[in-house]
């Protein structure tokens, strides 16, 4: 459990954080698949690259910070905060140029060292109101 926590952690850090889709292949199997909404999407690798430049898109200088690790067997729950400028269009919202930060659980399966699927929860209330997109109603 102990390296795939260090795998998950190298990938959000390294490959992520700088963008480096050609060292995927050395992180991700190519069976990938990716979980929203309990639904699953087999993206492989190139579907991660698309994914990871989108984000690197949408915030300028997005960096992940890895806050805490839990693993168990193959399975890698990692806490991060996220952050960077947003300056790509996001869910229809027009860039604001605005910082922007929020944290994530994501949960990761690692085999035969590799991430295989990845899901997991953000909290995107924190940027929706951070860009004005999203007010508070009352006092």
């Amino acid at each position: 459990t102990e390296g795939n926590k260090q795998l998950v952690r190298r990938y959000y850090e390294e490959i992520v954080n700088g963008a480096r889709i050609d060292a995927l292949p050395d992180f991700l199997s190519p069976d990938y698949v990716e979980i929203h909404n309990n639904k699953r999407y087999a993206i492989g690798i190139e579907g991660a690259a698309k994914h990871i430049l989108g984000g690197h898109e949408t915030y300028r200088g997005l960096q992940i910070t890895v806050e805490r690790q839990i693993a168990e067997d193959e399975w890698v729950v990692t806490k991060i905060i996220a952050r960077g400028t947003h300056v790509g269009s996001w869910l229809g919202i027009r860039p604001t140029g605005k910082h922007v930060g929020f944290t994530c659980v994501n949960v990761d399966r690692v085999v035969g060292g590799r991430i295989v699927e990845h899901g997991g929860a953000a909290n995107m209330l924190e940027p929706l109101l951070e860009i004005g997109a999203v007010q508070v109603v009352g006092d």
